[in-house]
Protein backbone atom coordinates (compact mmCIF):
# COMPACT_ATOMS: atom_id res chain seq x y z
CA UNK A 1 0.00 0.00 0.00
CA UNK A 2 1.31 3.59 -0.77
CA UNK A 3 -0.48 7.31 -0.86
CA UNK A 4 -0.01 9.62 -3.62
CA UNK A 5 2.12 12.78 -2.40
CA UNK A 6 1.24 15.83 -4.96
CA UNK A 7 3.39 18.76 -5.31
CA UNK A 8 0.87 21.72 -5.65
CA UNK A 9 3.59 24.08 -7.53
CA UNK A 10 5.18 21.62 -9.99
CA UNK A 11 2.11 19.10 -9.90
CA UNK A 12 4.32 16.42 -9.48
CA UNK A 13 3.75 13.44 -7.79
CA UNK A 14 5.45 10.83 -6.16
CA UNK A 15 4.15 7.53 -3.65
CA UNK A 16 5.03 7.37 -0.23
CA UNK A 17 4.65 3.86 1.81
CA UNK A 18 2.85 4.12 5.41
CA UNK A 19 6.15 3.84 6.96
CA UNK A 20 7.90 6.22 4.99
CA UNK A 21 8.24 10.33 5.70
CA UNK A 22 7.41 13.16 2.78
CA UNK A 23 10.84 13.75 2.59
CA UNK A 24 11.96 10.08 2.70
CA UNK A 25 9.92 9.37 -0.30
CA UNK A 26 10.25 12.50 -2.35
CA UNK A 27 13.98 11.65 -2.08
CA UNK A 28 13.41 8.04 -3.27
CA UNK A 29 11.50 9.53 -6.07
CA UNK A 30 14.20 11.66 -7.24
CA UNK A 31 12.78 14.87 -5.90
CA UNK A 32 14.33 17.40 -3.86
CA UNK A 33 12.40 19.17 -1.52
CA UNK A 34 14.34 21.60 1.43
CA UNK A 35 15.34 20.20 4.36
CA UNK A 36 18.18 20.52 6.95
CA UNK A 37 18.41 18.20 9.87
CA UNK A 38 15.99 15.69 9.16
CA UNK A 39 14.79 15.14 12.34
CA UNK A 40 12.09 17.60 13.35
CA UNK A 41 14.77 20.24 15.01
CA UNK A 42 15.01 22.98 12.20
CA UNK A 43 12.16 24.00 10.02
CA UNK A 44 13.53 23.59 6.85
CA UNK A 45 10.96 21.50 5.15
CA UNK A 46 8.09 22.86 6.42
CA UNK A 47 5.72 22.96 4.07
CA UNK A 48 1.23 23.32 3.53
CA UNK A 49 -0.82 20.58 3.92
CA UNK A 50 -3.82 21.67 1.08
CA UNK A 51 -5.86 17.96 1.28
CA UNK A 52 -5.39 15.20 3.19
CA UNK A 53 -3.95 13.97 6.33
CA UNK A 54 -0.48 13.26 8.23
CA UNK A 55 0.50 11.72 11.12
CA UNK A 56 3.25 14.13 12.32
CA UNK A 57 5.94 11.83 14.72
CA UNK A 58 8.31 13.52 17.24
CA UNK A 59 9.58 16.94 16.60
CA UNK A 60 10.68 20.00 18.09
CA UNK A 61 7.79 22.32 19.15
CA UNK A 62 10.58 25.43 17.84
CA UNK A 63 9.84 23.63 14.70
CA UNK A 64 6.61 23.64 14.27
CA UNK A 65 4.54 25.79 16.75
CA UNK A 66 0.98 24.89 17.70
CA UNK A 67 -0.45 27.57 15.70
CA UNK A 68 1.30 26.67 12.91
CA UNK A 69 0.03 23.19 13.11
CA UNK A 70 -3.23 24.54 13.38
CA UNK A 71 -2.81 26.66 10.06
CA UNK A 72 -1.76 23.38 8.14
CA UNK A 73 1.93 23.67 8.35
CA UNK A 74 3.65 19.96 8.59
CA UNK A 75 7.19 19.00 8.71
CA UNK A 76 7.83 16.89 5.64
CA UNK A 77 10.61 15.02 7.42
CA UNK A 78 8.31 13.66 10.50
CA UNK A 79 5.06 13.51 8.42
CA UNK A 80 4.08 10.32 7.57
CA UNK A 81 0.99 9.97 4.92
CA UNK A 82 -2.26 8.56 6.22
CA UNK A 83 -3.82 8.85 2.55
CA UNK A 84 -3.07 10.80 -0.59
CA UNK A 85 -2.74 14.59 0.14
CA UNK A 86 -1.52 17.49 -1.99
CA UNK A 87 1.24 19.57 -0.30
CA UNK A 88 2.39 23.42 -0.73
CA UNK A 89 6.57 23.45 -0.79
CA UNK A 90 9.09 24.90 -2.82
CA UNK A 91 11.02 22.36 -4.59
CA UNK A 92 14.76 22.69 -5.45
CA UNK A 93 16.01 24.44 -8.83
CA UNK A 94 19.43 24.23 -7.80
CA UNK A 95 21.60 21.61 -9.42
CA UNK A 96 20.69 18.26 -8.25
CA UNK A 97 22.65 17.30 -5.08
CA UNK A 98 25.28 14.23 -5.43
CA UNK A 99 23.69 10.85 -3.74
CA UNK A 100 25.17 9.79 -0.41
CA UNK A 101 26.60 6.54 -0.15
CA UNK A 102 28.24 4.41 3.19
CA UNK A 103 32.16 4.46 2.58
CA UNK A 104 34.51 3.34 5.42
CA UNK A 105 36.88 5.94 6.52
CA UNK A 106 40.12 6.47 8.57
CA UNK A 107 40.54 8.88 11.41
CA UNK A 108 44.12 10.34 10.58
CA UNK A 109 44.50 12.74 13.62
CA UNK A 110 42.32 14.28 16.39
CA UNK A 111 43.04 17.63 17.92
CA UNK A 112 41.59 19.80 20.77
CA UNK A 113 40.75 23.05 19.69
CA UNK A 114 40.04 24.33 23.08
CA UNK A 115 38.39 22.72 26.20
CA UNK A 116 35.46 21.12 24.47
CA UNK A 117 35.85 21.34 20.90
CA UNK A 118 37.65 18.87 18.93
CA UNK A 119 38.69 18.79 15.26
CA UNK A 120 38.83 15.46 13.22
CA UNK A 121 40.55 14.80 9.94
CA UNK A 122 38.90 11.59 8.22
CA UNK A 123 40.38 10.01 4.84
CA UNK A 124 38.46 8.16 2.48
CA UNK A 125 40.21 4.34 0.94
CA UNK A 126 43.30 4.74 -1.25
CA UNK A 127 42.95 8.06 -3.18
CA UNK A 128 38.98 8.63 -2.91
CA UNK A 129 38.29 12.25 -2.54
CA UNK A 130 34.62 12.75 -1.16
CA UNK A 131 32.34 14.63 -3.78
CA UNK A 132 30.08 17.32 -1.88
CA UNK A 133 29.35 21.08 -1.88
CA UNK A 134 30.98 23.16 0.72
CA UNK A 135 28.47 23.13 3.86
CA UNK A 136 27.17 19.50 3.63
CA UNK A 137 27.39 17.05 6.24
CA UNK A 138 28.22 13.71 7.02
CA UNK A 139 26.98 11.00 9.69
CA UNK A 140 28.94 8.84 11.24
CA UNK A 141 27.29 5.43 11.37
CA UNK A 142 27.79 3.46 14.84
CA UNK A 143 27.88 -0.17 15.58
CA UNK A 144 24.08 -0.47 17.07
CA UNK A 145 23.32 1.68 13.47
CA UNK A 146 22.49 4.45 15.02
CA UNK A 147 24.02 7.59 13.43
CA UNK A 148 25.47 11.08 14.22
CA UNK A 149 26.15 14.01 12.05
CA UNK A 150 28.51 15.95 11.53
CA UNK A 151 29.12 19.32 9.21
CA UNK A 152 32.11 19.17 7.21
CA UNK A 153 34.29 22.11 8.14
CA UNK A 154 36.74 21.67 5.00
CA UNK A 155 36.49 22.65 1.39
CA UNK A 156 35.60 20.03 -1.40
CA UNK A 157 39.26 20.10 -3.26
CA UNK A 158 40.54 19.32 -0.14
CA UNK A 159 41.14 15.38 0.26
CA UNK A 160 41.05 14.95 4.30
CA UNK A 161 37.46 15.40 5.51
CA UNK A 162 37.43 17.89 8.71
CA UNK A 163 35.37 17.64 11.40
CA UNK A 164 34.82 19.59 14.72
CA UNK A 165 32.81 17.98 17.34
CA UNK A 166 31.91 19.78 20.35
CA UNK A 167 31.83 17.64 23.64
CA UNK A 168 28.26 16.62 24.90
CA UNK A 169 27.61 15.95 28.45
CA UNK A 170 26.15 12.47 28.74
CA UNK A 171 26.75 12.33 24.62
CA UNK A 172 27.76 8.59 23.86
CA UNK A 173 29.28 9.46 20.89
CA UNK A 174 31.39 12.79 21.78
CA UNK A 175 32.40 11.22 25.14
CA UNK A 176 33.78 8.16 23.07
CA UNK A 177 35.39 10.50 20.57
CA UNK A 178 36.86 12.63 23.49
CA UNK A 179 38.15 9.70 25.78
CA UNK A 180 38.40 6.38 23.50
CA UNK A 181 38.39 6.82 19.90
CA UNK A 182 42.50 6.06 18.33
CA UNK A 183 44.03 7.98 15.23
CA UNK A 184 44.09 5.06 12.49
CA UNK A 185 40.71 3.45 13.60
CA UNK A 186 38.28 2.68 11.08
CA UNK A 187 34.63 3.70 10.84
CA UNK A 188 31.73 4.18 8.78
CA UNK A 189 30.22 6.98 7.13
CA UNK A 190 27.46 7.96 5.11
CA UNK A 191 28.14 11.34 2.95
CA UNK A 192 27.62 14.10 1.35
CA UNK A 193 24.46 15.18 3.41
CA UNK A 194 22.51 18.11 3.40
CA UNK A 195 20.84 21.16 1.46
CA UNK A 196 23.08 23.50 2.92
CA UNK A 197 25.70 25.03 0.76
CA UNK A 198 26.02 28.18 -1.07
CA UNK A 199 23.32 29.80 -3.43
CA UNK A 200 24.28 31.79 -6.45
CA UNK A 201 23.70 35.42 -5.95
CA UNK A 202 25.48 39.12 -6.09
CA UNK A 203 24.11 39.67 -2.76
CA UNK A 204 25.75 40.22 0.40
CA UNK A 205 26.21 36.84 2.91
CA UNK A 206 25.97 37.51 6.47
CA UNK A 207 26.97 33.79 8.01
CA UNK A 208 25.96 33.60 11.53
CA UNK A 209 27.22 31.00 13.55
CA UNK A 210 26.93 29.51 16.68
CA UNK A 211 29.24 27.20 18.66
CA UNK A 212 30.43 24.30 15.71
CA UNK A 213 27.85 26.00 13.53
CA UNK A 214 31.35 27.48 12.29
CA UNK A 215 32.04 24.26 10.97
CA UNK A 216 30.30 24.34 7.85
CA UNK A 217 30.70 28.08 7.38
CA UNK A 218 34.21 27.45 7.27
CA UNK A 219 33.71 25.17 4.52
CA UNK A 220 31.65 27.77 2.61
CA UNK A 221 34.25 30.42 2.99
CA UNK A 222 37.19 27.97 2.03
CA UNK A 223 35.63 27.81 -1.37
CA UNK A 224 34.50 30.67 -1.99
CA UNK A 225 38.08 31.92 -1.59
CA UNK A 226 39.18 28.87 -3.65
CA UNK A 227 36.50 29.70 -6.39
CA UNK A 228 37.90 33.38 -6.45
CA UNK A 229 34.29 34.36 -6.19
CA UNK A 230 34.22 37.93 -4.95
CA UNK A 231 30.96 38.73 -2.61
CA UNK A 232 30.60 41.04 0.40
CA UNK A 233 30.71 38.89 3.70
CA UNK A 234 29.46 39.47 7.09
CA UNK A 235 30.69 36.94 9.67
CA UNK A 236 29.23 36.71 12.91
CA UNK A 237 30.03 34.18 15.29
CA UNK A 238 28.30 34.07 18.88
CA UNK A 239 29.92 32.23 21.30
CA UNK A 240 29.23 31.66 25.68
CA UNK A 241 32.95 33.25 25.99
CA UNK A 242 35.74 34.48 24.29
CA UNK A 243 37.57 31.56 25.28
CA UNK A 244 34.77 29.18 22.72
CA UNK A 245 36.25 31.16 19.60
CA UNK A 246 37.70 28.65 18.67
CA UNK A 247 40.17 29.44 15.08
CA UNK A 248 39.48 32.52 16.21
CA UNK A 249 43.02 33.77 14.71
CA UNK A 250 41.95 31.99 10.77
CA UNK A 251 38.31 34.20 11.02
CA UNK A 252 40.58 37.43 11.78
CA UNK A 253 43.09 36.49 9.38
CA UNK A 254 40.15 36.27 6.50
CA UNK A 255 39.18 39.89 7.53
CA UNK A 256 42.47 41.04 7.23
CA UNK A 257 43.28 39.53 3.90
CA UNK A 258 40.15 39.97 2.19
CA UNK A 259 38.28 42.47 0.81
CA UNK A 260 35.13 43.25 1.76
CA UNK A 261 34.92 40.40 4.70
CA UNK A 262 33.51 41.53 8.45
CA UNK A 263 33.87 39.57 11.03
CA UNK A 264 32.22 40.44 14.37
CA UNK A 265 32.63 38.00 17.17
CA UNK A 266 29.70 37.85 19.57
CA UNK A 267 30.04 36.69 23.44
CA UNK A 268 27.33 36.19 25.72
CA UNK A 269 29.92 37.20 28.56
CA UNK A 270 32.45 39.90 28.99
CA UNK A 271 36.11 39.14 28.27
CA UNK A 272 38.91 39.38 30.27
CA UNK A 273 41.51 41.46 28.24
CA UNK A 274 39.97 41.33 25.01
CA UNK A 275 38.40 44.78 23.71
CA UNK A 276 37.58 43.13 20.31
CA UNK A 277 34.50 41.03 21.07
CA UNK A 278 30.80 42.31 20.82
CA UNK A 279 28.61 41.29 24.22
CA UNK A 280 25.35 39.81 23.54
CA UNK A 281 23.48 37.70 21.55
CA UNK A 282 24.66 36.96 17.61
CA UNK A 283 21.54 37.71 16.59
CA UNK A 284 21.02 40.54 17.95
CA UNK A 285 24.73 41.86 16.73
CA UNK A 286 22.96 41.21 13.02
CA UNK A 287 19.44 43.24 13.75
CA UNK A 288 21.86 46.16 15.21
CA UNK A 289 23.97 46.48 12.39
CA UNK A 290 21.30 46.40 9.56
CA UNK A 291 18.72 48.50 9.34
CA UNK A 292 16.86 46.28 6.99
CA UNK A 293 17.86 42.46 5.77
CA UNK A 294 15.95 42.73 2.36
CA UNK A 295 18.89 42.79 0.06
CA UNK A 296 21.08 40.31 1.73
CA UNK A 297 21.55 36.22 2.07
CA UNK A 298 21.55 34.71 5.32
CA UNK A 299 23.53 31.28 6.49
CA UNK A 300 22.82 30.49 10.04
CA UNK A 301 23.98 27.39 11.92
CA UNK A 302 24.31 26.63 15.35
CA UNK A 303 21.39 25.19 18.00
CA UNK A 304 17.90 24.88 16.90
CA UNK A 305 16.67 27.89 19.11
CA UNK A 306 19.52 30.19 17.19
CA UNK A 307 18.41 29.14 14.43
CA UNK A 308 14.66 29.64 14.89
CA UNK A 309 15.19 32.91 16.72
CA UNK A 310 16.93 34.03 13.92
CA UNK A 311 14.48 33.31 11.20
CA UNK A 312 11.88 35.16 13.12
CA UNK A 313 13.50 38.09 14.12
CA UNK A 314 15.44 38.41 10.30
CA UNK A 315 12.39 37.79 8.54
CA UNK A 316 10.36 40.79 10.56
CA UNK A 317 13.79 42.72 9.29
CA UNK A 318 12.84 42.32 5.78
CA UNK A 319 14.93 39.19 5.01
CA UNK A 320 12.76 37.13 2.56
CA UNK A 321 12.09 34.02 3.90
CA UNK A 322 13.58 32.20 0.44
CA UNK A 323 17.26 33.58 1.35
CA UNK A 324 17.42 32.01 4.60
CA UNK A 325 19.54 29.01 4.53
CA UNK A 326 20.10 27.36 7.91
CA UNK A 327 21.78 24.15 9.55
CA UNK A 328 20.36 23.15 12.98
CA UNK A 329 22.69 21.09 14.90
CA UNK A 330 21.03 18.16 17.15
CA UNK A 331 23.00 16.05 19.02
CA UNK A 332 21.68 12.58 18.07
CA UNK A 333 19.44 12.36 15.13
CA UNK A 334 17.18 9.55 15.14
CA UNK A 335 17.48 8.44 12.06
CA UNK A 336 18.39 4.34 11.82
CA UNK A 337 19.11 2.07 8.71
Amino acid sequence: MSYTVTLKASGKTFQAKPSQTILEAASDAGITIPYGCRSGMCGSCKGQLLSGNVMLEDYQKSALTEQEKSDGLILCCKALATESITIDIRESEEEEIIKSKITPVRVESLENLNKDVIKMMLKLPGDEKLQFKAGQYIEFIMADNSRRAFSLANPPHQGLLELHLRLIEGGKFTQFVFNEMKEKSIHRIEAPIGQFYLRESEKPIVFVAGGTGFAPIKSVIEDLIFNNIKRPIFLYRGAGSFEDLYMHDLAKNWANKINEFSYIPVSEKIPKNNDQLRIGLVHHAVLEDFKSLANVQVYCCGAPGLVQTAFESFTKKGLPEDEFYADAFTFAPPKNN
